[in-house]
């Protein structure tokens, strides 16, 4: 149900979506001005769910907040995103675990600063 939601959201997806074993099949590598579907509505999931369970703690509110200074979830989501995928690569090259108070101020900080 989730997943169906975001994937509304997302048109540009709806034809690779409709042809379930090529969107499997093809491999999406990074193209100027493409995303991989199936990573974007991922980390859709992955926010929805961290809200769901407030998870880094804080994420909820902070999410919340940029949603209501973005006026769209929507919008809200693709810069949570940012931060994700911040503390993931920041996470990897230190070879430490992901620091979720970081992800969760990086995202406050986008909610209360311009």
């Amino acid at each position: 149900m989730i997943a169906s939601q975001w994937l509304n959201e997302h048109p540009e997806y709806h034809a690779d979506m409709r042809d379930a074993e090529a969107a499997v099949a093809r491999n999406y590598d990074a193209e100027p001005g493409k995303t991989n579907p199936f990573l974007h509505l991922s980390m859709h999931l992955s926010i929805s769910e961290q809200c769901s369970i407030d998870q880094p703690r804080g994420i909820r509110q902070a999410v919340e907040l940029l949603t209501r200074r973005r006026d769209s979830l929507h919008d809200a989501h693709h810069e949570t995103m940012d931060c994700l995928g911040v503390m993931l690569w920041e996470s990897q090259h230190s070879g430490r675990p992901p620091d979720g108070d970081a992800y969760t101020a990086s995202v406050q900080r986008r909610a209360t600063h311009d």
